[in-house]
């Protein structure tokens, strides 16, 4: 095995502490799966409040408060709590008592400002040289904008920070569309040097840009997904960056990672949230899901007729604006949907008018709702990711752990993921359109419905998703890979 390195892992979400989206299901399993390759790996995070409700180990004090300069002559007070993922992962949570504080609710972590975001960026470079035992990281890997200051408040304190000199850093991107831009005087008040307010490095259009300090400022970029890694280098994808995304491809310091999920939560053959347990060996009992699933629902049971199920995002990017113009002739097909999810008010109304129109055909749960999207997942045959564009998708992963065929736009992570069953029928594990149009929508469900009536065919397809390989295993070896060349790089830097 290659050397045992140190990993310090920064995120504003990490499952089961707290979750919103994909970024916490990454941040919460990828650590474990880096211990079980034999690495030393800790995360940082902000101390939302409802982490004391969180099933992982209370959290105690490893540090006494200490001060953390920013900009605007202000200074903020710090502390630091511990707290584990299983697999004694150790969880750094990072408060103040101005900061994150008001979060109280899984849907209120976030917050469009600078400020919060700021206070930790430079509170995670405060943080390490404090920490008990003298432990620094090899490796700083960095996620989204929330956590784009991390890697620049490093590199400012590098020469002042014996325990980061000779730390490399390691920037995700998991949505480029979101930057984390606001105005010039956020800036101001970072306490950064006015040096790194430049094209070259946070300046974007005349405002600072959270994601572009990630990026500018980190040994190693990587996206989620080799096809959106890709696609972020062209002007459609790349929202503003395409020609930075370039610039880092073309100095071999931009790569796709697609991401894994844990085997652990998610497995039909243990899942305690589902109807039945089932396996790729003996996947009877996903029929039994799909008959609770029809209950629970409210939907009638109907020979022949599909179950499509959805567990997403309402938004533009997921696909709802040509769902919206196909919608009369999706539920013309013998199907019934089944959408759980949150988002844009006017796609809400969609599918809230839609149900009430077709009350044997449509149901729409408006929340956030795990225990539910475990059911959808086990009792849907087919599940809908019609993406404009979507770094990785983990709901496609989930849907083959489940042995629900997904029909997907190829497109980032589902092009790398899932392959069309009529073109490749040795291989092909799902449904799958190119052009971003309700009629590629349309034939693609057709395919599939068509599929379902051939019983041996559809049962084939089922277990030859069940057994795909999507665990952090390969993953995680590749993170591994990224971490060394970062290193070489940051020493190659120093020399």
């Amino acid at each position: 095995m290659a050397r045992s390195l140190t990993i310090l892992l920064a995120s504003a979400e990490v499952a089961p502490i707290a979750k919103v989206g994909g970024l916490a299901d990454v941040a919460g399993a990828l650590p474990l799966a880096l211990r079980a390759l034999g690495h030393d790996v800790r995360v940082v995070m902000p101390a939302y409040p409802m982490v004391t409700e969180a099933p992982c180990t209370p959290g105690r004090a490893v540090l006494p408060e200490f001060p953390v300069p920013l900009g605007c002559g202000r200074t903020e007070t710090a502390w630091v709590r511990q707290t584990a993922l299983e697999g004694d992962v150790p969880v750094y949570l990072v408060g103040s008592p101005r900061y994150f504080s008001t979060a109280t609710e899984s849907r209120g972590i976030y917050v469009h400002e600078p400020d919060p975001y700021t206070f930790f960026g430079r509170a995670v470079a405060e943080m390490v040289p404090r920490l008990p035992g003298g432990w620094h990281p090899d490796v700083l890997h960095a996620n989204d904008w929330h956590t784009g200051l991390v890697p620049v408040y490093v590199r400012a304190s590098m020469g002042d920070a014996p325990a980061w000199s000779r730390c490399a850093s390691v920037f995700t991107v998991h949505n480029l569309a979101y930057h984390g831009d606001f105005p010039r005087e956020a800036f101001q008040c970072t306490g950064l040097p006015e040096r790194l307010f430049t094209f070259e490095s946070l300046e974007f259009h005349g405002r600072m840009s959270f994601i572009k300090g990630g990026l500018t400022c980190s040994d190693m970029t990587n996206t989620v997904s080799e096809t959106y890694a890709r696609e972020i280098q062209t002007p459609e994808y790349g929202c503003g960056l395409d020609g930075l995304m370039r610039h880092l491809a073309g100095q071999r310091r931009l790569r796709g990672i697609v991401n894994g999920i844990d085997y652990a939560v998610f497995d039909p053959a243990t899942d305690s949230a589902i109807a039945t347990n089932y396996a790729a060996e003996d996947p009877s009992g996903k029929a039994r899901c799909r008959t609770a699933l029809r209950r629970e629902c409210g939907l009638p049971a109907s020979r022949g007729t599909a179950v499509v199920g959805m567990v997403t995002r309402l938004a533009d990017q997921k696909g709802f604006d040509i769902i919206a113009a196909a919608a009369e002739r999706i539920l013309a097909m013998p199907l019934q949907l089944v959408v759980l999810g949150l988002g844009d008010p006017r796609y809400e109304k969609m599918l809230t008018v839609l149900s009430e129109r077709h009350p044997e055909r449509v149901r729409v749960f408006v929340r956030f709702d795990t225990p539910l999207a475990q059911r959808i997942y086990a009792g849907s045959d087919m599940f809908l990711m019609p993406s404009r564009f979507e770094p990785c998708g983990l709901g496609q992963l989930i849907a083959l752990r489940y042995g629900t065929l997904p029909v997907v736009r190829a497109t980032g992570g589902l092009a790398d993921t899932v392959i069309d069953a009529d073109a490749d029928p040795d291989r092909g594990n799902g449904f799958v359109f190119e052009p971003y149009t309700p009629e590629a929508l349309l034939d693609a469900l057709r395919r599939a419905v068509a599929a379902l009536r051939k019983r041996d065919r559809w049962a084939c397809l089922v277990r030859r998703a069940m057994r795909l390989d999507h665990s952090w295993k390969a993953p995680a070896a590749r993170y591994v890979e990224l971490y060394e060349a970062a290193l070489r790089r940051a020493a190659a830097g120093r020399g």
